[in-house]
């Protein structure tokens, strides 16, 4: 598991099938940071943003992962766009609201309150 290497987390849930089938989640689940991180490309998807030299990842207020996704789910990204203000140096901080669905449940996976700044 590439993920696993990468972060140094071998926890079994993640990593080992046959034991994660017994475990509380029935089966290996994905990593929560792995979920979080896969939101950057998804955003790409959801919100094409124009017009800037560069964008900038300022940090995370709040992220919460309320249910696990089970390895070979589908998920996809719904974003809310909760302010726009301007900043120094001709750019803008954006700060968005990241709900992670999965597919097939009702509670999401990942929430997360992301701030970007983009620079013209």
């Amino acid at each position: 598991n590439t993920f696993a290497d990468a972060t140094d987390d071998h926890q079994w849930i993640h990593t080992d099938p046959e034991k994660a089938q017994h475990g509380p989640f029935g089966g290996p689940i994905a990593h929560g940071y792995l979920t979080l991180s896969l939101i950057i490309p998804m955003f790409g998807d959801l919100l094409e943003i124009s017009g800037i030299s560069m964008s900038v990842n300022y940090g995370l207020e709040k992220v919460r992962f309320p249910s696990p996704v089970p390895v070979g789910a589908k998920i996809r990204l719904h974003g809310v766009v909760d302010s726009v203000d301007e900043v120094k140096g001709n750019g803008v901080q954006m700060a968005l609201t990241f709900t992670v669905e999965v597919e097939g449940r009702e509670k999401p996976a990942c929430v997360a309150r992301a701030v970007y700044r983009h620079y013209a």
